[in-house]
């Protein structure tokens, strides 16, 4: 069993900055190539931003040059720094991850562990 805990969302103000924890907890070596996707209302769950075992990175345009995905190994935690927020970051942020590596997918329904969630609010 897989369990995934995000933490560290906020309300903030547009410009500042937030760093999103998820702890994965259990059976952590089936817990691969971790991701953090993002949901607003009434819109799809994008992902944001992805990190395999080498290290490698991949983000999204919209965030590209403001976020940094980043992991500790030694303590199962993934990270998401995200810097100059603006309302468009506005959503529900999760972690997932895939239970067998399939790379850098963008698909929500190819990552079989995810957290239930913490919200980020960016005002105006």
């Amino acid at each position: 069993q897989v369990e995934l805990m995000e933490s560290g969302g906020s309300s903030v103000q547009a410009g500042e900055s937030l760093r999103l924890s998820c702890v994965v907890s259990g059976d952590t070596d089936k817990a691969r190539c971790p991701a953090w996707f993002r949901q607003a209302p009434g819109k799809e769950r994008e992902r944001v931003a992805f990190i395999d075992s080498h290290r490698s990175v991949s983000l999204s345009d919209s965030v590209k040059g403001r976020f940094t995905i980043s992991r500790n190994n030694a303590n199962n935690t993934l990270y998401l720094q995200m810097n100059a927020l603006s309302t468009d970051d506005t959503g529900m942020y999760y972690c997932a991850a895939q239970g067998w590596c399939l790379g850098a997918t963008l698909l929500p329904a190819l990552y079989n562990y995810w957290g239930q969630g913490t919200q980020v609010t960016v005002s105006s």
